[in-house]
């Protein structure tokens, strides 16, 4: 496996969020031309997604599967089922800022305890930076479902923070173990058998017309195979918490496709919270350092 640098790491990881940043509104145009619900849409993505990384793969010298694949995958299931039943119970606002903001957290608990990966002064500013950019854009953001909440709402975004950082964390643990595409194509398989029971109950199969299809090749290919194969990749160079805080960057992301796409509109906290979690993933990626 090539040698990727902790400034190079910090590329993928801020084009990793960049691109995951774009799957939103690619899964919600889907939802309108598709017909398929939130599990289905995940289902298709690490399918197109695997077959994607295979084709690669095959070109690289073949794929070599480890036990961490299914974990991996099992973790990815969890925190994109639990994420989707989140905001079932307690609307996208809730479940996106209680998932994106415990996950660094969770990342850093994990880091310090089970991989014995300090946090330096400029990691904790970041991160402090970055949840309270988190809680400004969500909170200034217009969304109709954003008065809505419940414990279980936020038990289960939780549950998907903490799914998102057991990856993270096996990840990091074992990122000499397979290689960076070996690991992301065991995770969307597994996650895809995880993920089809729902998918069966919402209707499986997608309705097929060209923009359907593009729609689906690009959340499989960007969003997915891409992004995925180089948050991996990152994590072969960077401390588990780095690349944590670095992806809630998609974020920004995510709230400018919608004002572009969707004409939402936000307030100047909103903008405030923009400017923060840039400024924090801004000052991580040029103070990158391999542990």
């Amino acid at each position: 496996m090539t040698h990727v640098s902790a400034r190079r790491g910090a590329l993928y990881v801020s084009v990793a969020a960049t691109a995951w940043g774009t799957g939103g509104a690619a899964g919600s145009l889907l939802f309108q031309t598709g017909g398929l619900g939130p599990a289905g849409v995940s289902m298709w993505r690490y399918l197109i997604g695997a077959a994607f990384l295979l084709v690669l793969i095959r070109g690289a010298g073949g794929l070599r599967v480890t036990g961490r694949t299914v974990v991996v995958g099992a973790g990815m299931a969890l925190y994109q089922a639990a994420y989707f039943a989140a905001i079932a119970h307690s609307g996208v606002a809730v479940a996106t800022v209680v998932t994106m903001g415990a996950s660094p957290i969770f990342t850093a608990l994990g880091s310090r305890f089970l991989l014995r990966e300090r946090l330096g002064r400029t990691a904790l500013i970041s991160l402090a930076a970055a949840l309270t950019g988190l809680v400004l854009l969500t909170a200034g953001s217009a969304t109709p479902d954003a008065g809505r909440t419940s414990v279980l709402g936020v038990l289960l975004a939780l549950t998907s923070a903490a799914g998102y950082a057991g990856v993270t964390l096996v990840s990091r643990r074992h990122r000499d173990d397979g290689g960076p595409e070996a690991a992301a194509i065991g995770g969307f398989v597994a996650g895809a058998l995880f993920l089809a029971p729902f998918a069966l109950v919402e209707g499986a199969l997608p309705e097929l017309t060209w923009t359907s299809a593009a729609l689906l090749g690009y959340l499989g290919a960007v969003p997915t195979a891409l992004a995925y194969g180089l948050f991996f990749r990152a994590l072969t160079a960077l401390r588990a918490t780095t690349v944590s805080i670095i992806s809630l960057g998609e974020a920004v992301g995510a709230a400018l496709l919608g004002v572009v796409l969707f004409g939402e509109r936000l307030t100047a906290s909103a903008w405030t919270g923009c400017v923060l979690l840039l400024a924090a993933v801004a000052a991580l990626a040029a103070r990158a350092d391999a542990p």
